[in-house]
């Protein structure tokens, strides 16, 4: 279980081998057996004692603001890594395999794309030749990337991100053709979300990095290492690669509440600049829909596992590829 404590005022102590979350709705008392992570919002206090029960029983706490963003977390030590798999990250990030795997990353996010405005538009009867449209230009973006033969990668990392960021914004104009009349938005934004939908995509996205960076760390990876996104200081850029894969994700579960017309005017707020953020009930409604998601048992490449170990697998089968970096 994923304890979320967003509340502001609210405190996480420890009692023997429980966590004790207390606020003014009351006092609860929870085992640490039965949580996996915790996620604090801003206001809310933990003590030491939390803390260490935390470490001890390699329970990640996660410090996340009101974007969904993960401004910084505590791990277990038992984690761990060795010297082998960092130094081998190093030498895979100049390295031609690292050309390959990043063409095979923005490759899949792009399939990914192109299979959910199909999945999307099979539903309905209306839009069909956008998407078939949509499809077609995809494709040649995949065909371009494909050809692309390079011993290094800063020689092409500007040319694939323009193509990456042309390909982005055909899905997200055909994808938002999908949705209701009243959630359909100008362009993606970002910081901030200038829409409803497109702050429940960042929030979604916000998770979604922190499930990744917590799951390189267990793998032993660095996650400040990356490889298309090497360039930004202080940040995970790791994770800002591999969540290309997984980004369709959080896409398709946005779309389902959406089209569900369960979004009220108590899921958000709006600034005075326009921009918009998610309020406890969106928050709320947001997390659990990606965890219910995240827990479903799929099949991929022939293993049935739910989607949150898929990618930890992706990540452990990641250190041993940069583990037999010579």
């Amino acid at each position: 279980m994923e304890l979320i404590i967003h509340t502001f005022g609210t405190s996480i102590s420890k009692d023997y081998n429980s966590f004790v979350i207390s606020n003014q709705n009351g006092r609860k008392k929870l085992h640490c057996d039965g949580v996996t992570s915790i996620h604090i919002g801003k206001g809310v206090q933990i003590t030491s004692d939390a803390i260490m029960l935390a470490i001890e029983n390699e329970i990640e706490i996660l410090f996340v603001d009101k974007s969904g963003k993960n401004n910084g977390r505590v791990w277990s030590n038992k984690y761990g890594s060795v010297s082998t798999i960092r130094k081998g990250q190093l030498s895979f990030t100049t390295s031609k395999v690292a050309v390959e795997w990043i063409k095979t990353i923005i490759t899949q996010k792009i399939l990914n794309q192109q299979a959910l405005l199909l999945a999307i538009s099979s539903s309905t009867s209306s839009g069909l030749n956008e998407v078939d449209k949509a499809v077609s230009r995809l494709e040649d973006y995949i065909i371009k990337i494909q050809g692309l033969k390079y011993e290094h990668l800063h020689d092409i990392s500007a040319t694939i991100r323009g193509w990456e960021g042309n390909s982005s914004k055909i899905y997200f104009e055909t994808f938002n053709l999908f949705l209701p009349e009243n959630y359909r938005f100008h362009t993606r934004s970002q910081h901030p979300a200038l829409d409803v939908v497109n702050a429940l995509l960042n929030y979604g996205y916000g998770i979604l990095y922190g499930k990744i960076e917590g799951a390189l760390i267990e793998a032993g990876i660095d996650p400040y290492i990356g490889v298309l996104h090497r360039d930004e200081y202080n940040r995970p850029v790791l994770v800002y690669d591999i969540i290309e894969n997984y980004r369709v994700w959080v896409d398709y579960v946005v779309y389902h509440l959406v089209s569900q017309n369960i979004i009220t005017n108590e899921f958000y707020s709006v600034n005075k600049d326009g921009s918009y953020w998610l309020e406890s009930l969106g928050r709320r409604i947001i997390i659990q829909s990606i965890n219910d998601y995240l827990d479903e048992v799929v099949e991929i490449d022939n293993v049935r596992r739910s989607r949150i170990i898929h990618l930890q697998l992706y990540c452990k089968q990641l250190a041993q590829k940069f583990k037999s970096m010579k």
